[in-house]
């Protein structure tokens, strides 16, 4: 065991190593191969490997000089049009160092710039085409305005897919030392959701209590909740079982230490393995959208969580009287 941060200690240096993405990574590396890169747009969710990617052009482009020629800010951080006049401007405006053709300048989470930022963005890209190339990095292109995108070649990331997940699984586990299960893993990737970073912080942290993983230290230290639970929750809900589910909602969230807004989001991808029929399965998700809503409103959360439940049983009452006037 390393104090190493795993998401440092295992980021791809290589095109080769980069996991998922497969059409983006061989387009990108032709363009990285002729030396001729336009501006890029990455977008995507969060851990799918965007600045992964950026990284990797840049040290395939400059080698050993890769950091004095290229300037990675992020915009959520330093986000007003300031940092695009002067920052941004300064790096641009001077040639590379050594024998490169051009900088970069990484920037991440751009989507979190002012729109007159975007607008000074957008000149800077126009003016220093010669000295600069821009990566851009977002996590909803929606937010970019139109004449930065039509100025970059646009990159869509999409969540790894479980084969890609577990493939960083096999290759972690198996340089840390660990034995993980199967239902671990399929845990592991229930709880990333797709997202790597997400993946190696939580494998770290499941790590560092034993080198034997299972589902029930892989659920401890997701703060979620076994999907069984949560299905049972529901069906006792459905069954008319008001207050059993009840008291199960109340212990789930008290030993596994939920916040209301997480719980729903697992009741919702449970809906749809219940044994009832689809229309009730559709009204269900709705008020589980209409909950979610009032949560992140700032509602009490074990109100509008048994408002919900009742919700259910109310779905699995109406469901029984249908069947038996049938």
């Amino acid at each position: 065991m390393t104090l190493t941060i795993w998401t440092e200690k295992y980021r791809p240096r290589e095109f080769s190593e980069i996991h998922g993405q497969q059409e983006i990574i061989k387009r990108i590396e032709a363009l990285v191969r002729q030396k001729n890169l336009p501006h890029l747009l990455f977008t995507g969710p969060a851990g799918v490997g965007k600045t992964t990617t950026a990284l990797v052009i840049s040290r395939t482009l400059f080698g050993e000089e890769w950091k004095n020629n290229v300037l990675e800010l992020n915009a959520s951080d330093e986000r007003g049009i300031d940092v695009i006049r002067n920052k941004v401007k300064d790096f641009a405006r001077t040639k590379a160092i050594g024998q490169a053709p051009f900088k970069i300048i990484y920037l991440d989470e751009c989507d979190a710039l002012t729109r007159e930022a975007q607008q000074a963005l957008r000149r800077t890209m126009e003016n220093f085409t010669q000295t600069t190339r821009f990566i851009l990095s977002a996590n909803y292109s929606s937010k970019i305005i139109d004449p930065i995108q039509s100025r970059c070649a646009m990159f869509r990331f999409k969540p790894l897919e479980k084969k890609e997940i577990f493939a960083i699984l096999e290759g972690i586990t198996q340089r840390e030392l660990l034995t993980i299960t199967d239902t671990a893993k399929e845990a592991l990737y229930d709880a990333c959701g797709g997202d790597c970073r997400k993946l190696e912080n939580l494998l770290q942290s499941c790590a560092s209590l034993t080198s034997n993983l299972d589902e029930d230290v892989v659920f401890s230290m997701a703060s979620m909740a076994k999907p069984a639970e949560i299905k049972t929750m529901l069906t006792l809900a459905i069954q008319n079982k008001f207050i059993d589910a009840r008291s199960m909602l109340l212990k789930t969230m008290v030993d596994y230490g939920l916040a209301g807004i997480d719980i729903i989001k697992q009741i919702q991808k449970e809906i749809l393995d219940l044994s009832i029929d689809g229309r009730t399965k559709m009204k269900l998700i709705s008020a589980c959208g209409e909950c979610e809503f009032r949560l992140s409103e700032g509602s009490d959360e074990y109100l509008q969580l048994e408002a919900f439940l009742a919700k259910v049983a109310l779905a699995g009452t109406a469901g029984a009287k249908t069947e038996r006037e049938e």
